[in-house]
């Protein structure tokens, strides 16, 4: 059932992803090579903690750290450990929060000291994908056009688009309905209503779409062992339109990057 939300609960539901947003936007200064993704996990943690919230993935379903962190070839749902960054790596940091009873949760996709030409153009696309997604995400529209805007993006330039991944509802708990699929047909799926909050998730493959889990019952890694990059916005539909709950302003302000990329989508004030 998609539980629809009213105006005073997406205001709390903004501030929940905002502080995602600040959490990734203070870990943008830390992702550098011979950094250790646990290290990474415990800076998050404190910061959440330090601004009221509640760490989200902790626990959740078993997740055993604060953070998803997945290098490379990892898709999503990297557990945090010891092993160091290098250069040229890229890694996906995806962070969820409670604050005051409801959650916020995004995720971006850092490049790790110089990367490669092939891998800055996959996160591009993927980037690119995910705000062609909530374009989509307007009253009347289906959750269908949202997949099929992402896929039809991101397979004409080469890439494979997860299957066995998708997006979701998102409220007082972390995954509501409806499910968000990065790739669908259009016009099919639930119609999209005012007060419908979401998060939007791309996982793209610089390969193959198709994915392994492994014997952690988290780690996904790309079959062929190609990059994988993931972006990640939270959404609500506010007087017919998409109005983005998170931002990546903060890491943008963090890394030195001038973008005008969520103008169109910005939070009425």
């Amino acid at each position: 059932m998609i539980i629809l939300k009213t105006w005073e609960e997406i205001l709390l539901m903004r501030e929940a992803s905002q502080l995602v947003s600040k959490t990734l936007g203070m870990l943008a200064k830390e992702i550098k090579p011979g950094v250790t993704t646990n290290f990474l996990d415990t800076l998050a943690a404190e910061f959440i903690k330090d601004h009221g919230g509640i760490p989200a993935f902790l626990g959740l379903y078993g997740f055993p750290k604060n953070l998803c962190i997945s290098p490379n070839e990892q898709v999503v749902h990297g557990i945090p450990n010891d092993i160091p960054l290098k250069d040229g790596d890229v890694v996906s940091v995806d962070c969820g929060v409670v604050l005051q009873g409801y959650c916020g949760d995004h995720a971006y996709s850092f490049e790790v000291g110089d990367v490669s030409p092939e891998t800055k153009k996959l996160l591009k696309i993927t980037k690119e994908s995910l705000y062609l997604g909530i374009a989509q995400c307007v009253r009347g529209k289906r959750i269908g056009d949202i997949g099929f805007a992402i896929q039809k993006y991101c397979e004409s330039n080469g890439y494979g688009v997860v299957r066995e991944l998708v997006g979701h509802g998102l409220g007082k708990k972390m995954h509501e309905d409806p499910q968000i699929p990065n790739y669908g047909r259009q016009g099919s799926g639930k119609k999209i209503e005012d007060g419908l909050t979401v998060a939007i998730e791309p996982m793209v493959n610089m390969g193959t779409e198709k994915v392994v889990f492994h014997s952690d019952q988290w780690t996904v890694t790309t079959q062929d062992g190609l990059p994988s990059a993931h972006f990640e916005h939270n959404i609500a539909v506010v007087k017919g339109k998409p109005v983005l709950l998170s931002t990546f302003q903060f890491i943008y302000d963090a890394l030195g990057i001038v973008s005008d990329e969520e103008k169109s989508f910005a939070f009425p004030e």
